[in-house]
C-alpha cells in the first residue's frame, strides 16, 4: 500500500469517526437501579436527559437510599454508553478493514 492510499484511508477513517461521534452524541442509553424504581436516560456523550423515580422510592426520611439509587442508575447508563461506543467503534473499524484490537490515534 502506498503512502497516498494510506493517507486516503486515514482521512476516511477520521470522517467516519466524526460521523459516529456526532450520532452517538444524540443516541440515548438507559441505566436502572432498585429493580427499576430509578431510571436514568443519558446520551452516549454523558448528557443526562431524564430521571424517572417511582413514587414508592421517595421517602423523605431515607434520602440516602434514593441518592445511592440515582447514582447507581447514572453509573449504569454511563457503562451502557461506553459499551455502545466500543461496539460502534469496533463495527466502524471492521467496515474499514482494520484489526479489531487496533488502538485509535484519536
Amino acid at each position: 500500500m502506498n503512502i497516498q492510499e494510506m493517507m486516503k484511508q486515514a482521512k476516511v477513517m477520521q470522517e467516519r469517526m466524526e460521523q459516529m461521534q456526532a450520532q452517538l452524541a444524540e443516541r440515548e442509553v438507559t441505566g436502572t437501579a432498585g429493580g427499576g424504581l430509578v431510571n436514568v436516560v443519558m446520551t452516549c456523550r454523558g448528557e443526562v436527559r431524564r430521571i424517572a423515580l417511582s413514587p414508592e422510592i421517595i421517602n423523605p426520611t431515607d434520602k440516602e437510599t434514593l441518592e445511592d439509587l440515582i447514582m447507581a442508575a447514572i453509573n449504569m447508563a454511563r457503562a451502557n454508553a461506553d459499551q455502545t461506543l466500543a461496539e460502534e467503534t469496533q463495527k466502524m473499524m471492521s467496515d474499514l478493514g482494520l484489526p479489531a484490537g487496533m488502538d485509535m490515534p484519536f
